[in-house]
């Protein structure tokens, strides 16, 4: 695997001490996290900030999906998905089951995830070893400056075995939640 700026540890030669996923929580509660992080793969990571056109696409296939899914799922936007050592807070998740299942512990996994990469291609891309290693169905990197959707599907120990990239004049539906599609046209458009 190539490795990317978030998987690579911070200082070369230096021995990092990886937070757990319990001791991130631990940490966080005790407010010695800053907030807007997310932890991948034991290193705590600086959320970046959402541009105009980010939160347009981030509200856009929010709405497509809340038409879209069944009554057995949640929409998520934003928040945690606890992995082995990672807690990743995709831009969207589909997950199954009601919100109150989720009161005392974030979802392990999820049946769609979608992150919007306008500047963070390689550290969204790093995400989803953690994805499939939890074993989501189905992740999506919406990639706004290429109008291009690249779907990752059937998670494979940390890959996922298909990605296929849709590009303008494309449509892509979800396999995990079928009444779900987006013409990238329409997303895209000026």
């Amino acid at each position: 695997m190539q490795t990317t700026e978030a998987t690579q540890t911070p200082v070369r030669g230096a021995q990092p001490w990886p937070l757990s996923v319990a001791a991130y929580h631990v940490l966080g509660e005790a407010g010695l996290i800053p907030k807007n992080t997310e932890l991948l793969y034991g290193f705590v990571y600086y959320k970046r900030p959402k541009s105009p056109f980010h939160s347009f696409l981030l509200q856009a296939l929010h709405d497509l999906l809340i038409r879209a899914i069944s009554s057995s799922c949640i929409v998520r936007t934003e928040q945690p998905l606890t992995c082995a050592n990672s807690e990743p807070e995709p831009d969207l998740a589909v997950v199954a089951g009601r919100k109150e299942d989720f009161r005392q512990e974030h979802p392990r996994t999820a049946e769609l995830v979608i992150e919007i990469c306008l500047t963070s291609h390689d550290y969204d891309r790093a995400k989803l070893r953690a994805c499939a290693g939890a074993g989501v169905k189905e992740s999506w990197l919406v990639l706004g400056p290429e109008r291009q959707i690249e779907v990752h599907r059937q998670p494979a120990g940390d890959r996922f075995a298909e990605r296929v990239v849709f590009g303008p004049g494309g449509r892509v539906v979800s396999a995990t939640a079928p009444k779900f599609s987006v013409d990238l046209d329409a997303l895209f458009a000026k």
